[in-house]
């Protein structure tokens, strides 16, 4: 197999100065208190999963006059339970989109009580903790503590942190990352947005003891510049039940693992994003782009319709020497809403990087299944252990590699073994509601929760053999073509707003971002090279199978092979918000301007390899 050449730590180079170590920062923080002569109060807020034990320790080796620790300013902990128990409800998995502020967690007393007692104070005074910048919102000088989602996750598995306000570190994880995802991040995200243009300082705390810390200004600069140019997050691996061995190889990854079946290389609300200051690698949260950034980064017309969400996700699955993915289905928009408080779904699409002689996907219904018989024969097979019948039911698809499987909501689907998959899908990702899983327990050893309540009722049971086969498999329409390249629409999907374009080339692709931010993966070439044609952002080379995400703002840019790849064939695929008809406007001033030879649209098979 090639040699590995996937970059796990990409990194956006920013100049500034960067502390390191406890001791490091305690002195430059010292020396920023000394030089201001008077009574101070400093606010440190943090995200939920810091270690409140380090943190604690270590900014109270400041020695400052006076140490508030926000937790104390908090209601009882059962009183946060029995608020947020109607949004976390007793599901294992799912919940429902709460809209608390910190002001909901806070002891309305005991803030006043605070706040009245600054005003009267002397002294360097420093406030620690969540909710320390909703309590005193002007301070003399704000820091922020930071932490990745993936992390949290993490430490969460390790029985490490609590939620907000709360006691649940023995908890198992699923309730963790529910609490995080309906509660505890939106609470986080909510303020986070309020006070990062006015921070001044950042700190990393994701290496326990090995703390660092940036300027606010520094993490400003950092965000400023990678929002103008092409940028990739920090890719995290996971092994599943079903977990496979082609990302050991390709992505270089620790061979003595069982597995590794998830991939997530474009999540921003969960990957890390890395600025590098003074030769040191600086670990934020890749959303705090998103949030600082958001109209140069998505676009206009996406943050219209999404706001400060980042809507489209790549991760990889990797069934290669593993097993089938549960049979599953994700909700319909209105049933997301209704029942999660979710506004848009996960309708996805199965991208085949890689496939074994005899990889397969299941997709849609056969032709004349009966839905009541096809429920209670999944509920037989939860209740009794008795094997689901799933070929009699659910079609099962040839897969091969660069085929492309479309996967709108209410469709039943799972990828089987055999397959290495790249996921492009919209971001909602925790609704998949597992129908089936094959009689098997997952990694902690307990059966993973099925969802056939769920399931039942957003199946769209029209999506059969017929419809499947014409309308979500390998969906390829010639678009254009110039000199060394062509390029191809494969989906999605008309039910779903992401589109995909695929580019094969040789030579020089010229593409724009007609005002939509672009996610895109290398599905061919061991490297190429993304350029701007009016030098407005530095040369970014990219490898096999990495994700990368062209801002909105970058406009005009162009992908060509690179080292290893000039002169072979190569190959990219692209993803991006559908809407009106403004991106064929660029294509038609392209082909105005003699890019683009010809334009000729009809569907298309095509096999490459």
């Amino acid at each position: 197999m090639r040699k590995s050449n996937y970059d796990k730590m990409p990194a956006t180079v920013v100049d500034g100065t960067l502390w390191k170590g406890w001791e490091s920062i305690r002195k430059r923080l010292a020396e920023v208190h000394a030089e201001t002569n008077g009574s101070q109060v400093w606010v440190v807020e943090c995200y939920q999963g810091v270690h409140h034990e380090e943190l604690t320790r270590e900014l109270q080796a400041l020695a400052a006059d006076r140490f508030i620790d926000t937790r104390d300013l908090f209601k009882p902990a059962e009183d946060i339970e029995a608020m947020t128990y109607p949004y976390l409800t007793d599901d294992r998995l799912f919940g429902r989109r709460a809209h608390f502020s910190y002001t909901d967690f806070l002891d309305a007393e005991k803030v006043n009580a605070c706040r009245e007692s600054l005003r009267d104070g002397k002294g360097w005074t420093i406030v620690y903790g969540h909710a320390a910048a909703e309590i005193v919102p002007a301070p003399d000088k704000l820091i922020y503590v930071d932490m990745a989602r993936w992390e949290i996750q993490m430490r969460s598995r390790r029985k490490e942190v609590n939620g907000l306000g709360v006691e649940n570190r023995e908890e198992a994880p699923s309730y963790h990352y529910k609490r995080g995802y309906f509660v505890d991040w939106i609470v986080c995200d909510n303020l986070k947005k309020k006070v990062l243009p006015k921070v001044d300082y950042w700190l990393d705390t994701h290496i326990v003891g090995t703390p660092k810390m940036i300027s606010g200004e520094t993490l400003k600069e950092g965000l400023e510049k990678t929002a103008r140019t092409p940028f990739r997050v920090v890719p995290f691996f996971d092994p599943a039940p079903w977990g496979g061995q082609w990302m050991k190889e390709v992505c270089d990854l620790d061979k003595k693992q069982d597995n590794f079946g998830w991939c997530f290389d474009c999540v921003p609300e969960e990957n890390s994003l890395y600025l590098k200051v003074a030769g040191e690698l600086f670990e934020i949260p890749s959303n705090d782009l998103v949030f600082y950034k958001t109209r140069d980064l998505l676009g206009g017309p996406v943050e219209a319709r999404f706001g400060q969400d980042f809507p489209i996700r790549f991760d990889f699955l990797d069934t290669m020497g593993g097993g089938n993915l549960s049979l599953q289905v994700h909700p319909v928009t209105q049933y997301i809403r209704d029942t999660f408080g979710i506004y848009y779904t996960q309708d996805e699409s199965y991208y085949l990087l890689d496939a074994e002689e005899d990889a397969t996907v299941y997709l849609g219904l056969k032709t004349g299944v009966n839905p009541d018989e096809m429920i209670a024969a999944l509920n037989e097979s939860q209740q009794t252990g008795k094997p689901f019948d799933t070929e009699k039911y659910v079609n099962k698809w040839p897969a091969k590699r660069h085929d492309h499987y479309l996967i709108p909501a209410g469709t039943v689907h799972c990828s089987g073994a055999g397959a290495m998959v790249l996921e492009i899908s919209a971001t909602p990702s925790i609704f998949t509601f597992k129908l089936w899983d094959w009689g098997r327990l997952g990694l902690d050893g307990l059966p993973r929760p099925i969802n056939i309540g769920h399931g039942s009722k957003v199946i769209q049971w029209e999506r059969q053999t017929e419809f499947v086969r014409h309308n979500l498999i390998n969906q390829v329409e010639m678009i254009a073509e110039g000199d060394g390249w062509r390029e191809e629409r494969t989906g999605l999907h008309e039910n779903e707003f992401i589109e995909t374009r695929r580019h094969w080339f040789t030579d020089i692709v010229p593409h724009h971002t007609n005002g939509g931010v672009q996610v895109l993966n290398v599905i061919k070439g061991d490297e190429l090279i993304v350029e701007s044609p009016t030098n407005a952002f530095e040369p970014f080379i990219v490898h096999y199978a990495e994700t990368f995400i062209i801002p909105a703002c970058v406009g005009e840019y162009t992908i060509r092979p690179y080292g290893s790849s000039v002169g072979k064939y190569c190959g990219t695929i692209k993803a991006y918000v559908r809407w009106a008809s403004r991106n064929c406007a660029t294509r038609v001033a392209l082909a105005e301007h003699g890019q683009i030879k010809k334009r000729n649209i009809g569907c298309i098979q095509m096999t490459i390899e």
